[in-house]
């Protein structure tokens, strides 16, 4: 059952997301020229779906893209392909695809519609702190591309094409 919260809530999330993705479809917050101005990354450690630990540093030296999403966020549905298709062409090439769930039906919930969508990278459950460490999400999706020294080199607010992702990992490598 969820609390009255979220059902409140999550209309707003989706109506809100939807905005932002149409006016700003292509939006990175980050400079890719200089990257002395890349913030780092926030350090986390996060329950996975099976109850094992995940932690940020597993993934040292790696592009990552970072995408935080539910699974009642139909722009999140829409992205996962996409996400998938990195993860298979990229994983061997030091990219790794993270996705933290917002959902507050916990784990089993998420589980499923994993399996469902036949997602192929890591997913753990998001907390409220990890959210604000990123700067308070204000919706879903948003991603994070972080690059190989841990730092913030994008940050997309909202749907994004694969090919948007792609060109950005590209220039990590």
């Amino acid at each position: 059952m969820q609390s009255p919260f979220v059902f409140r809530v999550r209309p707003l999330l989706i109506a809100a997301a939807v905005v932002v993705a149409i006016a700003f479809p292509d939006f990175n917050a980050f400079g890719e020229e200089d990257k002395s101005v890349r913030p780092s990354a926030p350090a986390w450690q996060l329950a996975a779906l099976g109850g094992e630990r995940v932690k940020s540093s597993d993934f040292d030296g790696k592009v990552v893209i970072l995408n935080f999403w539910a699974t009642w966020c139909v722009p999140c549905r829409e992205e996962i392909p996409g996400l998938v298709e990195l993860q298979k062409q990229y994983g061997d090439k030091g990219v790794v695809v993270v996705g933290l769930s917002l959902d507050q039906g916990g784990p089993e919930l998420v589980k499923r519609f994993v399996e469902r969508f036949k997602i192929n990278y890591p997913v753990v459950m998001a907390d409220e702190k990890i959210v604000k460490e990123f700067g308070s999400v204000e919706a879903v999706p948003t991603t994070f591309i972080i690059d190989r020294e841990g730092r913030i080199a994008g940050k997309h607010i909202g749907f994004a094409e694969k090919a948007v992702f792609e060109r950005e990992i590209k220039s990590l490598l």
